[in-house]
């Protein structure tokens, strides 16, 4: 058999790679009774005439569910500081929403190019925050082509997806890499819809990777996807600490080594309150630690 890739997916269309050609694709029957297929999927199956005919699906590593691909390797996180002003609860959002389908994320900070000083500041402090907890973090201009040669660097193998919130300049970078913009507008997980939202999605090729031609998500709210008990094991920076009880939701129980190292500032403040956030709860002390006073 001939291992191929799906690159298209559209209705009851499929585009497969195998060989350096896209073919037309069908499914065999017993793979259509058992499998649906996405963008992304592995495949194996044989070449007869001009179709390539499916016989079997490889196992996925993951799936995201918009754009639905599968066996994505990472997902660009846009963000910039102004233009729109940065939201960390958005970002925070989306880290965890990707972390929980198995999804690697690199946060991109756009438009560094209309920065004053004060924001530039802002930049480091937030790139510091999320790069001290494991996060790869890119500084770039889709403007400039400043930082563009580290986003090529990581985008020009395996699958990748752009996502963010709106106007922060997803396509503009898709098209300083490519040569092509994102297909369709944003999507919200609230409302799934968005400008020109389809489920057709295609796989652009770049270098020896590919970048999805549909965005992710702008927005996202962990608790449609997870139980509140879930929530902290997509805080990197809660792993790391070893509270008095395994079932501790960091919430104010006795012994929670996590609000320990929030009040010694080890752990950001404004990460901790996204995670307040997220489970819709606050916290009065809050309040006294320094540097945390909204």
């Amino acid at each position: 058999m001939i291992e191929g890739l799906v690159v298209e997916r559209a209705g009851q269309k499929i585009g497969v790679l195998a060989d350096g050609k896209i073919y037309r694709a069908i499914p065999l029957g017993k793979v259509r009774k058992k499998e649906k297929i996405y963008a992304g999927d592995k495949v194996f199956g044989k070449v007869v005439g001009s179709d390539f005919v499916i016989e079997k699906v490889s196992e996925r590593k993951n799936l995201i569910p918009r754009p639905p691909i599968a066996n994505v390797d990472r997902i660009f996180l846009v963000v910039t500081i102004k233009e729109p002003p940065f939201q960390n609860f958005l970002l925070d959002n989306l880290l965890v929403v990707y972390h929980h389908f198995g999804v690697d994320s690199v946060i991109v900070f756009n438009k560094i190019d209309i920065l004053e000083d004060e924001e530039k500041k802002e930049l480091e402090k937030w790139s510091e925050i999320y790069s001290k907890i494991g996060y790869t973090v890119l500084q770039v201009s889709a403007k400039t082509g400043e930082g563009i040669d580290s986003l090529e660097n990581i985008a020009g193998s395996g699958i990748s997806v752009f996502a963010g919130p709106s106007g922060v300049g997803k396509s503009s970078l898709v098209s300083a890499l490519t040569g092509e913009s994102l297909r369709i507008g944003e999507v919200s997980e609230k409302t799934e819809r968005g400008k020109h939202t389809t489920r057709e999605v295609k796989l652009i090729r770049f270098k020896k990777g590919f970048i999805g031609d549909s965005p992710g998500f702008s927005r996202v709210e962990a608790l449609n996807f997870m139980d509140k008990k879930e929530v902290a094991r997509y805080f990197p920076e809660f792993l790391e600490c070893k509270c008095k009880f395994s079932s501790c939701l960091h919430l104010g129980e006795e012994g929670c080594e996590v609000i320990e190292k929030v009040k010694s500032g080890e752990i950001s403040c404004e990460r901790y309150k996204s995670y307040l956030k997220m489970l819709k709860t606050f916290a009065d002390w809050l309040s006294e630690v320094e540097g945390c006073k909204d």
